[in-house]
Order: C-alpha cells, then sequence, then structure tokens
C-alpha cells in the first residue's frame, strides 16, 4: 500500500463501515480480504479521479444516466432503476429527457452517463466514449416520413418537414436520402398532431410512432430503416447509443458499462416485469404495441453491436462526413466502443 496517504486510509475507514453494512447481502460469503480490498482501492480510487461525484449517505458514488421517456430505454434500464441487482458502489440516478435534449446536454458535459443519438456522437467524442452496450438500431425499420392520404413525395419534398431535431439520427438519414430540403424542429411526440392539424404536409416519426401512426391512417412515404438495409446490403440502421464521460476513468467507464449490459440482460430475461415498467412511458400504448416495439430496439444487438453494427456505426458516419453533417477530421474508423473486442 506504499503511495497512499494517511488522509487516504481515514476516507478508507469510513468507507469501509458504511459499505460492510450497506453491501451485507452482496457480499456474504467472500472471504474479507476481498471485501477490505475492494473498499480501499475503491475509496482512494475515487480521489484519483480526474472529475469527483457527489457520495449518497450509504457510501456510494452517484451517476447520473440520462436516456429518453419512451419504451425501449425505459425496458434497457429497468433493473439498474429499480435496483434489481445489486451495482456495489453506485448509485444510479435516472433523468428522462427527449433525445435532442440529451445530445445537447451531452455537448454540454453535464451527465456522466447518457443515450445519445450516432449522429450527434463525433460532437461529443473528445469527451465521451461510447459503450458497446445499448445500442438502439433498426434491423430493417426505422424512422418514417408519414403524411396524410393523397400527400405525394413530391408534395412532402416541396414543403417543410417536421423532423424531431438536427442532430438526431433520423435527420441525418433523411438528409442523406432526401437530400437538403425545407426542415423545421418540433418535438417528436407533437409530430404526428402537428401533421393530423395541417401544420404540417409531413413528418418525420420516431419512437412509438413507427407503430401508432396506422391509428391516424397516415401514410409511409419513406422508411429510413429500410432505405438504409437496402444500401448498404442488409446492415442495421444506427440510431441510439450509450455513452459514459471519460473524465470518470477508465475503471468507472467500465463498471457502469458493466452494469449497463447487465440491466439489458435482466430486462430480456426477465420481460413481464420489465415491459409494464416500459408502458409507463408509452403516452397510451397498449400491451401489444408497448412489446412490439420494445423487441424492436432492444435484443441481442442491444447487449453488443456485434461487427456488423459497429461497420454501420462507421458507415453512417462516414456517409455524414460525405454531405457536411459530420465533421471531416474527425476519425472514423479509430472509433472505439467500451467493453468490445477491437473490430
Amino acid at each position: 500500500m506504499v503511495g497512499y496517504s494517511n488522509h487516504a486510509f481515514s476516507r478508507f475507514h469510513h468507507s469501509l463501515a458504511i459499505q460492510l453494512l450497506a453491501f451485507e447481502e452482496v457480499w456474504k460469503g467472500l472471504p474479507l480480504r476481498t471485501v477490505i480490498r475492494w473498499s480501499f482501492e475503491r475509496s482512494v480510487g475515487r480521489q484519483n479521479m480526474a472529475t469527483e461525484l457527489p457520495i449518497d449517505d450509504n457510501g456510494n458514488t452517484i451517476v447520473r444516466i440520462g436516456h429518453s421517456p419512451d419504451p425501449d430505454d425505459a425496458f434497457m434500464f429497468h433493473a439498474m432503476t429499480t435496483n434489481a441487482f445489486p451495482t456495489p458502489g453506485y448509485n444510479f440516478v435516472h433523468e428522462l429527457q427527449d433525445i435532442e435534449t440529451l445530445n445537447h446536454r451531452a455537448m454540454r458535459k453535464e451527465l456522466e452517463v447518457s443515450a445519445v443519438s450516432i449522429h450527434a456522437y463525433p460532437d461529443i467524442a473528445q469527451d465521451y466514449a461510447l459503450m458497446n452496450c445499448g445500442a438502439s438500431m433498426g434491423e430493417g425499420y426505422g424512422p418514417m416520413v408519414v403524411a396524410m392520404q393523397g400527400v405525394s413525395e413530391e408534395d412532402a419534398k416541396s414543403s417543410p418537414i417536421a423532423i424531431p431535431g438536427m442532430k438526431t439520427s433520423a435527420y441525418m438519414g433523411i438528409r442523406l436520402c432526401w437530400g437538403d430540403l425545407e426542415y423545421e424542429v418540433v418535438p417528436f411526440d407533437e409530430i404526428i398532431p402537428r401533421i393530423l392539424d395541417g401544420t404540417y404536409k409531413s413528418g418525420l416519426i420516431i419512437h412509438e410512432g413507427q407503430l401508432t401512426y396506422v391509428e391516424h391512417d397516415l401514410n409511409v412515404l419513406l422508411d429510413l430503416g429500410v432505405w438504409w438495409n437496402n444500401k448498404t446490403g442488409g446492415l442495421p440502421m444506427p440510431l441510439g447509443g450509450n455513452v459514459v464521460r471519460r473524465d470518470l476513468g477508465q475503471k468507472m467507464m467500465e463498471d457502469v458499462t458493466l452494469y449497463t449490459k447487465m440491466s439489458i440482460e435482466h430486462s430480456i430475461a426477465n420481460p413481464d416485469t420489465a415491459l409494464e415498467f416500459a408502458k409507463k412511458w408509452g403516452r397510451g400504448i397498449d400491451d401489444e404495441t408497448n412489446r412490439e416495439f420494445v423487441t424492436m430496439y432492444v435484443n441481442d444487438r442491444t447487449i453488443d453491436y456485434k461487427p456488423e453494427g459497429r461497420e454501420s456505426v462507421r458507415l453512417f458516419l462516414k456517409e455524414g462526413q460525405r454531405i457536411g453533417l459530420i465533421d471531416a477530421d474527425f476519425d472514423i474508423d479509430g472509433l472505439q466502443f467500451i467493453g468490445s473486442p477491437m473490430v
């Protein structure tokens, strides 16, 4: 233990007492030496972090996780939100906001962990690492441009198109497919109502709107997931990912990534409870629609992008560079995913 100050040992003793009480069930059956070593390294490691995070009354590091208020994200984070499994040393606090707000909060480095759009990632890559879990990818489906019956593609292209945000992957997708038309930002859950009231002829819908549009007799003019799948020879369309702030240090980034992966695996293994929880953010959807939407975007690829998923992210960003939406200096080939093989 050479190199640790007396102050470090003082903090360690206090931390150990709290943690032994708080995690009695977690550590039951483990050798005392293992518990003491883990507690000391965690206490001292916290001092050496580039950014000091707040500590709760039980000595746990408070980590804020931002994700969107939609069923798939709620399903992913259900286990962490409800403490369904132990996360020794961490207290995860969840903040729910729409994806475009989260993109801009990440640009200001406000949250330790966040869901973000893949389109927005190059803008924050210096400060955040992309996890290898938590992906939202369209396997031959994705954001859609919808309109009232009788509105043609040319009608839509000649009028302002409602979009959920300039940094969303949906926006970069439509720019790649339809080009630089007139777009106006509208909150994602107001796009369908604004089409129905005639404010817009067409709109780019995300989240559960990809299923509920049929209830309003809207017509699909473009499915970006189908378009991307055909364009790339079968690759899934990258939409969202989870990021963790680099100034937390490598150990904490790996810990948080692991717990996020465990949360996703837990929900997939115990779907009924997680689905009921997720439904709260479905804006009135029924059980069948809730299950269908969640399984569209939470699956094996959410646990691991897999090589073709990582390939698709890189290709999507390169296409963005081609049309000037992604910084030409961003090193896409050097992009790494926390918790993945080097491919």
